[in-house]
């Protein structure tokens, strides 16, 4: 058995996201399950390309993560964001799938979770995704309950994102973050937003009005010793969401439905977006892609704020 293994041995980061890092400029993380789970081509592939872009106006450096033939990917080119996203066969990378992909030399896109564990590897500490996993509706049989959850209870990786996906049950996702000492910010808000609208019915930990603030509590947290990760709930803009009465009908209908058809674990997130996707008409992918969108400009905003602290 091979030991003092090296990061090189398993990991490339992009030329540009390894001098941002060196010298201490704002890198923003961004997953790949959204490339290859989350929407449909050529959406993917647009979305992924728009949000880098979204990045770099706000004044950070993009590093989409994946694993492409067993090596972990830090930053992606146009051509290998385009690769992805037309690969059938890609593994959802969590944390106890990483070492797999990569022994077997698979593909991979990672989650939530899988994402911050290279993100924290290769030094980023602000990552941007759409929203986070949770306990799923029914977890008190089914104990369907996203590996996110854990990640950010030990991973020191702030996550930016529009609340929990509608598709869970949101409180006792809050209440599973609360027992692990997960700080939930309300970006500008006090309300927990759900994804596809701005309020879940719940209450944030403390809302924060700026980049500045969120970077001093994220660096105060680490400086202190307590690990883990902090979540910026940033509600979708207001032009774009959906109506609440109309997205609970679509997911109680894509619930009934994927149930009938006896889908669960990993093929559940992507069969109820794709279900949502069509019931609603399309109206939820284009909430999907202006949420990541705007979860990118205050991650971006984030990241230049700590990089200056």
């Amino acid at each position: 058995m091979k030991k003092n293994i090296q990061l090189e041995n398993f990991i490339d980061i992009k030329s540009e996201v390894k001098e941002a890092i060196e010298k201490n400029k704002p890198v923003v993380a961004l997953e790949s399950t959204i490339i290859t789970h989350g929407m449909p081509y050529p959406a993917n592939i647009e979305t992924a390309i728009e949000v880098e872009e979204v990045i770099r106006q706000n004044g950070a450096i993009p590093a989409t993560i994946a694993i492409i033939d067993g090596r972990i990917k830090v930053g992606l080119s146009k051509e290998e964001i385009e690769y992805l996203a037309k690969l059938e066969h890609v593994v959802k990378a969590s944390r106890r799938d990483l070492p797999v992909i990569l022994a077997k030399k698979l593909h991979g896109a990672t989650t939530v979770a899988g994402t911050m564990i290279i993100a924290n590897m290769a030094g980023i500490k602000v990552f941007v995704t759409g929203g986070i996993g949770g306990v799923h509706r029914g977890a008190q049989e089914t104990m369907d309950i996203s590996a996110d959850l854990q990640e950010l209870a030990k991973t020191d990786v702030a996550v930016v994102c529009a609340g929990a996906k509608s598709i869970l049950d949101i409180g006792l996702t809050l209440e599973y973050l609360e027992t692990q000492g997960v700080p939930i910010l309300g970006y500008q808000t006090e309300r927990f937003p759900a994804f596809y609208t701005r309020d879940s019915g719940f209450a944030v930990d403390y809302q924060v009005n700026n980049p500045e603030e969120v970077a001093n509590i994220i660096d105060v947290k680490w400086e202190m010793g307590l690990h883990g990760g902090v979540v910026i709930a940033n509600p979708i803009p207001e032009a774009h969401a959906l109506e609440q009465k109309l997205i609970d009908q679509a997911i109680e209908s894509a619930i009934v439905e994927m149930e009938k058809s006896k889908i669960s674990g990993k093929e559940v997130t992507p069969f109820l977006l794709a279900k949502l996707e069509e019931i609603t008409v399309g109206k939820s992918l284009a909430s999907n892609i202006e949420l990541v969108k705007n979860n990118a400009e205050v991650g971006a905003a984030i990241a230049v704020a700590q990089a200056s602290c």
